[in-house]
């Protein structure tokens, strides 16, 4: 009986550890005005923000290095998004395969574009990278722990 006490008093533990590692790494970002947003780097030093691909959530992992938004093809096979040229990325992986498409709509925050260029990549994993097909459209400024992201104003 103690052993099973002890087992669940374990599990109890890995389950309240999971949940706080989880709530510790979601994104921060406070909305400013109609089209500014100020985003904290997390414990890995990263920048994550909740957005949107075409009406769907997902995090973003915001990547100044990546030429395109890339997101998964368990993704891209939910959103519905057709393949178009194959072409061969850099990943922090080594080289992958993936395809050129073009996203409706691509929103973070209270800043919305459409007709975004991406890219589909086999096992990119659980954040869509917000690369420079969506981030050259936006003044970025980082100071200390934060990155404000808006529309150019004018």
């Amino acid at each position: 009986m103690i052993w099973l006490s002890l087992l669940a008093l374990l599990a109890l533990l890995t389950w309240f550890y999971a949940a706080f590692t989880e709530r510790r790494n979601m994104p921060v970002a406070q909305q400013i005005g109609a089209n500014k947003l100020v985003l904290k780097r997390n414990r890995q030093g990263h920048y994550l923000a909740a957005g949107e691909i075409n009406g769907r959530e997902v995090v973003f992992l915001i990547d100044t290095g990546a030429t395109d938004v890339a997101l998964s093809q368990d993704l891209a096979r939910k959103l519905g998004l057709d393949g178009g040229p194959t072409v061969e990325v850099q990943t922090a992986n080594g080289v992958a395969r993936g395809y050129m498409t073009r996203l409706d709509q691509v929103a973070l925050g209270p800043i919305r574009l459409n007709d975004v260029r991406a890219i589909v990549v086999p096992n990119l994993g659980q954040e869509s990278l917000l690369g420079m097909s969506f981030l050259r459209n936006l003044t970025l400024t980082q100071t200390g722990d934060e990155m404000t992201l808006s529309l150019p104003t004018g």
